[in-house]
């Protein structure tokens, strides 16, 4: 069983620049489930994507255009949205902001 640190320091924990405005933290994991703090640049946009993980996410802050499916919804600070396995999503960042994911199972392309 894969498994992180007991604890992910702010300070300690390095952005990974994922390019066009996006950056990431992974921060608690094991093979059922993992914590992701994804940083946006207005007008920054998460492509459109499926992927096998269910996904919850919360926004911490910032102002974003979330779609899922053929759901699109203006999301802001206090929000969140689920995405259920294989369904296509992807946000376009309208203020920047900073959405906080879980998926489950963890991501295991994020930690190549």
């Amino acid at each position: 069983m894969i498994q992180s640190n007991l604890f992910q320091i702010e300070e300690e924990t390095t952005w990974e620049d994922l390019g066009n405005g996006v950056t990431r933290k992974v921060y608690g994991y094991d093979d059922r489930i993992m914590l992701v703090k994804a940083r946006f640049e207005a007008g920054a946009v998460g492509v459109l994507h499926e992927h096998h993980h269910t996904q919850v996410t919360y926004v911490d802050s910032g102002v974003f255009e979330m779609t899922i499916g053929d759901n699109v919804r203006i999301i802001r600070k206090g929000d969140g949205y689920y995405v259920p396995p294989h369904e296509i999503h992807g946000c376009t960042c309208i203020e920047p902001g900073i959405l906080i994911d879980v998926f489950s199972p963890h991501r295991e392309d994020f930690l190549k």
